[in-house]
């Protein structure tokens, strides 16, 4: 892959990435914050499930990056993704592994509401999102 092929790639999935963070973030704004509490769960899910989306994009662009084959044009499973890393980067697997259960059980599915918990789940996201920011040289 050319170098030029490589910042394509980075441009379009850390963009794509970065919309759906940007969005997400957004609709935490409002969940209406109420001291360690969102108080509007519709938009905490929203936002979950939404940066949820952003990070399994940054994900599928780094695969590209690292010449990980798809699976055909079936649904991914988290599996899929956690195999993966798991045999690149072990420290992006943790923040999967976090984000997965904060932004995607805990967050989009159950509702959760504590803000400390939520942050830590875009935290997690963020740095996934950032390994395939086209000034990044680490893929």
């Amino acid at each position: 892959m050319s170098t030029q092929e490589i910042q394509e790639i980075r441009e379009k999935y850390y963009g794509e990435a970065t919309r759906y963070m940007d969005n997400a973030k957004e609709y935490l704004k409002n969940a209406k914050k109420d001291g360690d509490y969102y108080r509007d769960t519709k938009y905490v899910r929203s936002a979950c499930g939404t940066a949820y989306s952003g990070l399994l994009i940054a994900l599928d662009g780094f695969f590209i990056l690292r010449g990980v084959q798809k699976r055909g044009k079936l649904r991914k499973a988290i599996s899929y993704y956690q195999d993966n890393l798991g045999k690149i980067d072990r420290k992006m697997l943790d923040n999967l592994d976090v984000a997965y259960k904060v932004l995607h059980l805990s967050g989009y599915y159950d509702g959760i509401n504590s803000v400390k918990v939520i942050k830590e789940g875009f935290d997690s996201a963020q740095r996934i999102v950032e390994k395939i920011k086209p000034t990044n040289g680490n893929v």
